[in-house]
């Protein structure tokens, strides 16, 4: 049997140049996202800043990539225009990896990282538009494949950076306890989830007065390094579609998308841009009720369920360290770690999966497991065997549902409308809120909470795609009556007998 059946396979060889491409914009991506938890204790020595002060760049990271996905969808217009901005975007990050050594102070560090996540909304945006766009009805093995490299690079981030972090203070002549070790070991687990733990981090005093010993800074310029050749290749890829001013033919996009895209880049560019510009009146008048509850209902289960993703990341190491566990902290900063690389073998197994198997068939599967791992979790939760199992069942569960909610919103709606920059805003601000809500309830009522509110996030995530399968129905019966009427209107050929 064959993995991918010859209509696929053909799809991808007539585009495998943007689709490769796209493919590696989203690796740098994943890099660009994980680095920060792993090195922040180095960076809040090399900007002699306290561990309050140094989170804030988690917060400028995380705001900003929401901006940039609120804004990603302006660069849709024209191929020329999508390009120049994956190409800025990921160059931006090359540079922002080589002048993060050069930040000597938390203000000119959360600046970078802004600009750094404001490059991560775009590209996230822009390059699962353009992936839509490209395959539409047969997109959801290309998104999976997608999102495999954000999993890809986020894994490849944190090994490049671990030879050159700090065994111990890397502020010298402080004071410091036999145990630094081991403690900024559980410092810098407990940041590994994008800041998210940090109600109880007081208890550690890292000096800011001394000299200043990090070798991090070689870190960022291998990582600058290992980005470089992707907006390289956006600029192959510009150059290959005669997009550059040292083309001097016409591009080939009209030659070789007018056979499959003609009518939806009219439609699409028309419908899809930023989330804003998406509320105006005109491109609202005459959209029956579902059109819009559809787009509601596809942002809030992707609000959770990356919500979850971040939260799960975030707080697991907090969970394993903490009463009844009490794991080691070098046993606990594994989880992170497994949960990240479920995530990408998921994504991985999805590919083939999305082709075997329909996106609602695919979704209902990854959101009961996520519900019942969840609720094994509750129950066995004095198991420190189990959270293992768990942590990388429930990665591979829930890392099909974005790619696959994306592709089946994008289908209901026939590619108009603005679903995927709404779903990818949604997920962004999901991923940073859900991380928040869920920390405040774990300092104020304990670990166990966690648990407790992922479970509670997962039911209402799959009540709400079983609505979402239910006004997806009613949309489609509206849409096939107002065919029949414009039929009748047209051809008012059969009168009564």
């Amino acid at each position: 049997m064959k993995l991918l059946d010859e209509r696929i396979w053909s799809l991808f060889q007539r585009h495998w140049q943007q689709t490769l491409t796209y493919w590696s914009v989203f690796f740098s991506f994943g890099l660009c996202i994980a680095f920060l938890g792993p090195t922040i204790l180095d960076l809040r020595c090399q900007t002699q800043s306290t561990l309050q002060q140094i989170t804030w760049v988690f917060f400028s990271q995380q705001f900003f990539l929401l901006v940039g996905s609120s804004l990603g969808g302006l660069f849709k217009k024209t191929l020329l225009s999508s390009l120049s901005a994956l190409f800025s975007c990921t160059l931006l990050i090359s540079l922002v990896f080589s002048i993060i050594p050069l930040c000597h102070n938390v203000v000119l560090l959360s600046v970078a990282m802004a600009l750094a996540g404001i490059a991560m909304g775009v590209i996230d945006t822009v390059a699962n538009l353009q992936l839509v766009k490209l395959y539409q009805k047969d997109s959801a093995v290309f998104l999976q494949a997608l999102h495999f490299f954000i999993g890809l690079g986020a894994l490849v981030s944190p090994l490049v950076a671990d030879p050159f972090l700090s065994d111990d203070n890397c502020v010298l002549g402080a004071n410091w306890t036999a145990n630094s070790s081991s403690d900024l070991q559980h410092l810098r687990s407990t940041l590994a989830g994008h800041g998210a733990a940090l109600h109880n981090i007081s208890q550690y005093p890292l000096n800011t007065e001394g000299v200043i010993v990090t070798y991090v800074s070689y870190a960022f310029w291998i990582m600058a390094l290992i980005n470089l050749p992707v907006p390289a290749a956006v600029l192959a890829l510009m150059y290959h579609e005669r997009l550059l001013p040292c083309s001097n033919n016409s591009p080939r996009l009209l030659n070789k998308e007018s056979l499959s895209s003609s009518s939806s880049a009219e439609d699409g560019d028309q419908e899809h841009g930023n989330v804003f510009s998406c509320c105006h009146p005109s491109k609202l008048r005459g959209r029956p009720a579902t059109f819009f509850i559809l787009h509601t209902l596809g942002g809030a289960i992707l609000f959770i369920t990356d919500g979850i993703i971040g939260s799960y990341a975030g707080f697991v190491y907090t969970y394993a360290v903490s009463p009844p566990l009490l794991m080691g902290h070098k046993t606990a900063g594994c989880l992170n770690s497994v949960f990240w690389a479920s995530i990408t073998v998921g994504r991985l197994a999805s590919m083939y999966l999305s082709y075997r198997y329909t996106p609602p068939r695919l979704l209902t599967f990854s959101l009961v497991g996520v519900i019942v791992v969840q609720c094994l979790l509750l129950i066995f939760y004095t198991s420190s065997v189990f959270l293992f199992i768990s942590t990388c069942v429930l990665g591979l569960c829930i890392s099909s549902v974005f790619p696959s909610m994306l592709a089946f919103t994008e289908d209901i709606l026939e590619y108009k409308g603005c679903a995927t920059t709404v779903l990818v805003t949604s997920a962004s601000t999901g991923e940073m809120l859900l991380q928040l809500l869920v920390g405040s309830v774990i300092h104020s009522q304990g670990s166990y909470s966690f648990l407790l509110c992922c479970t509670i996030a997962s039911f209402i995530g799959f009540c709400l795609f079983l609505l979402l399968l239910y006004v997806q129905r009613i949309h489609g019966n509206h849409q096939t009556d107002s065919s029949k009427n414009m039929d009748m209107t047209e051809n008012p050929k059969t009168g009564g007998s």
